[in-house]
């Protein structure tokens, strides 16, 4: 037993309290919530009609540092305009705006004189609901096509006569409505983009926010400062003001405790609630059992010398795999995990006495993936669709509507270290998601020493801040092998390293051979149990980062 967990056993055995629970709290805020503040940060209106790439557009506009907020395609006209939203950008979606019940906004919205940009299903559905035709020709674009400039164009300006774009549309607007010119077409969509200036209405078919369209930020840059007028103003320094104030407003003057991951997103959290509140805000670190090799005596140390907040430590291992013995089920495991925290944090708030919030850093990817309204769940965060419905405490989440890139430059104006902000993301669940099938204490020691291996070896090349994830998984099976000259049954470790800027998207890392062997070599000498090492190569999508 290490120093730490052996102070942790003075603290009185919770493991068999009895939870009171109350109702009356708010679990969670909805993804189209925000606390209300003045802003005199410029402001951009993202209305999602289910597309892929909704989230995506979203981000493009906060990375030319102009503040975005993703709401759903049906929010009353009456609350977007109390936004007071420079622009509004309709995204694209899988549905045909010919089929009867295909989402739709208020028509309205196009005679606010606020300008409104249509992507790909928005471009379709602003044709149809101002009188032009949208039909389906039977002719797909899908993929990379060559764009023909048609005339000048306040969207399109600085672009060459052709460029590629990346399409993905089976309907095309075929006739614009009145007042519209055409300002683009390729060989198989005659409405490839249109514009009516004197409305400040545009539309482009194809999607200028993924990279493929290799001068999509240029469009995206000449529709939010040429045509909007926006200002460069969503910014680190502008973040930790907005944030921090709102965070006064929430808590007032109540006490909260802040769950402490040990990550940049929480540790971040943390600096930001104790520039609101001070010191009526304390840290809870919770060891489930479930963290990678003397990660406990690793986080608690980085606190110690970088945060300097008041830390509680708890040891919650024994209590975490009692709740998980015999679970299979990925959902069930995040569902018991996430409200084994919300429990013991709940003790702890009794112990400290007038606490009525909890702070959690949740970021916008994680209450995508666990589903909204008008996004299909992936997984269930733990901290996000995994909490109890009832809980004693009400949620601070600071980050919640911000990508992990902003994080990044969020923690690095508040002065935390690089071994902090640079940190690979680990999920709250730990090891039980990286463990297919059942969580036991000989899985989890066997996945921690071949994790320890892949996390050594990735930085021993120099590889750890050039990748977003490097990490093990125990696949829930067994293969034959040849140890010794006698057959072995043993498991197999795949190996999953990635690269990515916020978890939206990722693809498999490129790793050189020899640094794949001799995690491999490593891994199957030293950890006992392993008999086989793979290495994942799929992408997200279709695959996400983590297995479970």
């Amino acid at each position: 037993m290490t120093d730490i967990h052996k102070a942790a056993e003075i603290k009185k055995d919770t493991e068999n309290t009895e939870i009171k629970k109350v109702t009356g709290m708010s679990k969670v805020k909805d993804i189209n919530e925000e606390i209300s503040i003045e802003r005199e940060t410029d402001t951009i209106v993202v209305l999602d009609f289910g597309g892929q790439y909704s989230q995506l557009i979203a981000r493009r506009v906060r990375e030319c540092q102009v503040y975005s907020l993703l709401l759903s395609y049906d929010t009353p006209l009456a609350e977007i305009v109390k936004l007071r939203p420079k622009g509004i950008i309709l995204s694209g979606g899988p549905a045909s705006v010919q089929v009867e019940g295909a989402p739709k906004c208020d028509p309205h919205l196009f005679g606010l004189g606020i300008p409104v940009l249509g992507i790909c299903y928005g471009l379709q559905l602003m044709a149809h609901l101002l009188g032009g035709k949208v039909t389906t020709s039977g002719i797909s674009e899908y993929g990379k096509t060559e764009l023909s400039l048609d005339g000048e164009s306040s969207l399109l300006q600085g672009l060459n006569a052709r460029e590629d774009c990346w399409m993905s549309h089976r309907d095309s607007v075929t006739s614009p409505p009145s007042g519209f010119r055409i300002t683009a077409r390729t060989l198989s969509t005659p409405v490839a983009a249109m514009e009516d200036e004197k409305r400040k209405l545009y539309g482009v078919q194809f999607h200028p926010e993924v990279r493929h369209t290799l001068r999509g930020m240029d469009i995206l840059k000449n529709f939010l400062f040429e045509i909007c007028k926006c200002l460069s103003s969503w910014d680190p320094a502008s973040i930790i003001e907005i944030t921090t104030e709102a965070i006064r407003r929430q808590v007032g003057a109540g006490r909260a405790i802040c769950a402490l991951s040990g990550g940049v997103d929480s540790a971040c959290t943390a600096l930001l609630v104790h520039r609101a509140i001070g010191d009526r805000l304390s840290c809870v670190f919770v060891d489930h059992g479930l963290l990678r090799y003397r990660e406990a005596e690793q986080v608690v140390d980085a606190f110690q010398r970088h945060l300097r907040l008041n830390l509680i430590f708890v040891d919650g291992r024994r209590r975490f795999l009692a709740r998980l013995q015999g679970v299979v089920d990925p959902e069930e495991k995040r569902r018991i995990i996430g409200e084994e925290f919300i429990r013991i944090f709940e003790e702890e708030a009794r112990n400290i006495r007038d606490v009525r919030f909890l702070v959690q850093g949740t970021l916008y990817p994680d209450v995508i993936e666990s589903g909204t309204r008008d996004a299909a769940r992936i997984k269930s965060h733990h901290n996000v669709a995994g909490l109890p419905e009832i809980m004693d405490l009400e949620l601070v989440e600071p980050l919640r509507l911000l990508f992990k890139d902003e994080v990044r430059a969020v923690a690095q104006k508040l002065g935390l270290p690089e071994e902090i902000v640079g940190r690979h993301p680990f999920p709250g669940p730990g090891l039980a998601v990286r463990i297919i099938g059942e969580v036991t204490p000989e899985r989890l020691e066997l996945l921690r020493q071949a994790d320890r291996i892949v996390e050594e070896e990735i930085k021993s090349a120099g590889l750890y801040s050039q990748v977003w994830q490097a990490f093990a998984v125990l696949p829930g099976i067994r293969s034959v092998g040849v140890m010794g000259d006698e057959r072995t049954y043993a498991y197999p470790i795949a190996i999953r390293v990635v690269e990515s800027e916020d978890a939206m998207t990722a693809d498999w890392s490129r790793l050189p051979y020899p640094v794949l062997e001799k995690m491999a070599s490593r891994i199957m000498n030293e950890v006992e149990g392993v008999n086989r090492v793979v290495y994942d190569i799929s992408s997200k999508p279709p695959s996400t980062i983590e297995w479970e």
